[in-house]
Order: structure tokens, then sequence, then C-alpha cells
């Protein structure tokens, strides 16, 4: 081999070891600047170490991030209030109903339009079993015939489906416009106020918005307010029946009732019932209708608080 062989191998055997240097471009990045190496690194910015990088959650890469509906009082944030079961839903309306017990037993109505009207209150635990109610009878009840008071939970409202003397049906719904208290307006027991205000869901027929208002002022006394709207007027007075019941009120000063707790209520007995040996106590017809209905069913419920 002559002399200009030598150099040319030297040169070639220069270029070689070279070839990563910037001044001797590779063959890669001549021919295709697209392609990259799967082993080599990502660059990062300036000032970034590799522990200041974070990981991407799986979800937001596969696009299947979840997120959870904010809630806000029970509700979520469409508006809707979480679903219940039917358990739950029944000791909702019960826990909802409860405050309301002292409008149970017999009254007597009076105002410049009635005198005659003696309306009873009662638990209806039978008629409709996910959804009970306090019931109001009046036979002579010029406003409210017939009316069931009970509570929904999805929209945390009452309701009162009310028939009055003439066979008008309306659904009146609302709530507290004054919470419930027991303040002490004598030494004896305390005494239970609230005011509960309903208005029908829509006209009537002759075009006429209701309302009704309960204003418990005592224990033994409540006024029953009755108003009514034309149009887009206002609303004005069409009655006012201070009622007064017949008998004893609850004792609400009483943390509990001893043996006379009702034994589905748990408010305050005033009727014994009997099975198979044992007496309890219920507080109202309605609750007496349904322990004679299904006595074991409410015995187990009863002895099952008890042990809570």
């Amino acid at each position: 081999m002559n002399r200009v062989d030598w150099r040319l191998i030297a040169l070639i055997v220069v270029s070689v070891a070279g070839c990563g240097s910037a001044t001797v471009p590779s063959l890669a990045s001549s021919t295709n600047t697209s392609h990259r190496d799967s082993n080599q690194p990502v660059s990062k910015a300036p000032g970034n170490s590799p522990d200041s990088v974070q990981a991407v959650p799986v979800a937001e890469l596969t696009g299947r991030r979840k997120i959870a509906p904010v809630e806000i009082g029970g509700e979520t944030a469409s508006g809707q209030r979480p679903s219940l079961s039917g358990a739950e839903q029944r000791d909702s309306i019960k826990s909802a109903l409860k405050p309301l017990q002292v409008l149970l037993g017999q009254w007597k109505g009076l105002s410049r339009k009635t005198n005659s009207e003696q309306p009873e209150w009662a638990y209806d635990w039978v008629s409709h079993p996910d959804q009970p109610s306090l019931r109001m009878v009046s036979e002579k009840g010029i406003y409210i015939r017939d009316g069931r008071l009970t509570y929904l939970p999805s929209s945390d409202e009452f309701q009162l489906a009310a028939t009055d003397a003439d066979g008008h049906q309306r659904t009146f719904r609302g709530t507290f416009t004054e919470p419930v208290r027991d303040v002490a307006l004598d030494e004896k027991k305390l005494q239970r106020t609230f005011k509960l205000q309903l208005t029908n869901v829509e006209p009537d027929a002759a075009g006429e918005l209701w309302r009704v208002t309960f204003n418990q002022q005592e224990n033994n006394r409540y006024i029953l307010e009755v108003d009514r709207k034309r149009g887009n007027g206002p609303f004005s007075r069409v009655d006012t029946i201070h009622t007064q019941r017949e008998g004893t009120s609850f004792a609400l000063s009483d943390s509990d009732y001893g043996e006379k707790t009702c034994i589905i209520s748990q408010g305050l007995g005033t009727i014994s019932v009997n099975y198979k040996g044992r007496s309890f106590w219920v507080c109202c017809s309605g609750c007496k209708a349904a322990f004679d209905e299904d006595p074991e069913k409410w015995i187990a419920k009863f002895e099952a608080n008890k042990k809570k």
C-alpha cells in the first residue's frame, strides 16, 4: 500500500471518531429530521430538574377523568337531591313530621264563618306505606274537610293534599316561615310554636291561588290562616280559624315519655294496645290502626330503637 493510501485511511478513522461532534452531521439528522431515537431523553426547559416533573394520571391520559358531583346542602350540583331507598325515605318523612306531632288529637275551631269545626289529626301509616302522613279530618270543615300532610325528601318541602267542603281538591306545598321552637311561655312546660305556610301548586279552575298557614301558638292552640289571590294580585285574607285542643297536650318539656312512649311515632302515648300478652302505647288512632295491621313489625322496630 502506498503513502496516499495511508493518508486516506487516517482521514476515515478521524471522521468516524468525530461523528458525534457538532461539525460532523449524522446521517439521521441529515436525511430525516423528524426521527428521534427511542432511547434519547426528552429535553427539559432550563432550570427544570427531573424531580420537578410530575406524573400525569392515567385517567387523564385516556380521557376517563371522573369528577364527583359537588353537594350543597344535601343536593348535587345539578340541583337534584340524592335518591333515597324506600326505608330511608320513610325514615326521612317520619323525622320531618315528628316536630308536627303537637297537632295530633281533637280540636275545636271557631271563626267568623264557622263555629262548628272539629278537626282531628292522626298519623296515617297504612294508606300509603311509602309516603306516611298526618291526616286531618273535619266533618264540618269548610276549607279542609280531609287533608294529608306529608314531607317530600326530593324537594325538601311539605305537601298538603286537601279536599274542601265543595269537593274541590288542592295540593299545597311549602315550608316553615317561622321555625319550630319550644319556648317557656309558662312555668309548667315548654310550648311548641311554628308557622308552616303552604300554597297550592297551580291555580284552580277559577284561576285562583290559595294559601294556608298553620300558625302554632302553643301546645293547645293553633290558628289556621286561609288566604287567596286572583290573577297577579296580592293574597288577601279569606278567614282565620282559631283552634283549641280538646283534652291534654303533649308534655314537650319531657325528654322521653317512659313506658308511655308511642311504639310508632315515639310521641306521648295516649291509647293502650296489646299483643300476645304485652301492652304498648300509641299516640293516636292512626298509630293504633298501623299497629293493629302489623304489630310484630312495629314491635321489632321499637325494640331495635331501644338498643341504639
